[in-house]
């Protein structure tokens, strides 16, 4: 399809999604507008939903997510997002939602000039296939830490993540090509005075917005960080003594969003929670009650400004 197809596409799926969803005109009536059949309005609509030019919310006051969501505002002083899922579902379609909801959100979030910092892991791949294009101006995402380990470099893992961001936004992907842990902290320093990797070191503290889930050695769907050989299990059971329930982009804390004296944090790649909670927004996206003590740690820890969560999850925080 050429660029003038595209245009006429859009602007045909613009007024087609105008006239149902602002004139509440019917279908048929719209057909008769555009002189085409019912059956290609509906295409349309299907078209405006799918690119953005419709979002639809439903936002009802007597909702039980949204009382969870004044709830956990004001218990956490955070702003939630609670998505409705069936107690029945798997977890695997709980993530789904949670992630379809979550690129929704990031919709209003991103804005022209922005920097975005994306932590790759399962869920953030999971939001990564449903973003909703958004074309903006000179946004940028930075890649929140290393990926290597000594089975695999991670880069193709964490830049389909990260390209998939930049793609939906029309923007720029900035890789962080180090490992996830290095297995000595002076290695970790000199790495550091590299100017390859000072450029990527000196954006994050710039950024405005942090998008991440909390990793979680008993998530039923598995963390990413304790599924994918990034760590022996030496070091899982040294993080278990330490009491560390969670991390976020591989830096660890505990369930009273503590991280001082975990030794593993000296050798990971990712930004210390000092410096992520000085970023304006900080997004969480949690699906599944098996992250319970993972997400309370963060919120704890007041590395989260807006949280994405599924119901149960958000009744069983509050419970």
């Amino acid at each position: 399809m050429t660029q003038t197809a595209d245009a006429r596409l859009t602007q045909r799926a613009l007024t087609a999604a105008h006239l149902y969803y602002v004139q509440e005109r019917t279908m048929d009536a719209i057909a008769r507008e555009l002189a085409t059949s019912r059956s290609t309005v509906s295409r349309l609509l299907t078209h405006a939903r799918a690119t953005g030019i419709v979002d639809i919310r439903i936002r009802s006051p007597f909702a039980a997510p949204h009382r969870l969501e004044e709830r956990l505002e004001g218990r956490y002083g955070i702003t939630a997002q609670v998505v409705p899922v069936p107690d029945e579902a798997t977890e695997v379609d709980r993530l789904q939602r949670v992630a379809i909801a979550a690129a929704h959100v990031l919709v209003d979030l991103i804005q022209d000039d922005m920097t975005v910092g994306v932590a790759w892991g399962s869920t953030t791949a999971a939001v990564s296939r449903h973003l909703v294009p958004k074309p903006v101006h000179g946004a940028a995402f930075v890649q929140l830490n290393g990926s290597g380990n000594t089975h695999t470099t991670g880069l193709l893992y964490a830049s389909e993540i990260l390209s998939r961001f930049a793609a939906a936004y029309d923007g720029s992907a900035q890789q962080f090509p180090v490992p996830a842990f290095f297995d000595d902290p002076a290695t970790k320093r000199a790495m550091w005075q590299e100017r390859s990797t000072r450029r990527i070191l000196d954006m994050l503290p710039t950024m405005d917005l942090v998008v991440f889930s909390t990793g979680s050695a008993g998530s039923r769907v598995p963390s990413h960080v304790y599924s994918g050989g990034y760590l022996e299990p030496h070091e899982q059971d040294e993080l278990a003594r330490e009491g560390v329930v969670g991390d976020v982009a591989t830096v660890f804390y505990r369930e009273d969003g503590s991280s001082d004296g975990i030794a593993l944090n000296e050798r990971a790649t990712g930004p210390s929670l000092d410096l992520l909670r000085t970023i304006p927004r900080r997004l969480c996206i949690v699906s599944g009650v098996s992250k319970l003590a993972s997400v309370r740690g963060a919120l704890a820890a007041r590395i989260a400004t807006d949280l994405v969560v599924d119901e149960a999850t958000a009744r069983a925080l509050l419970e």
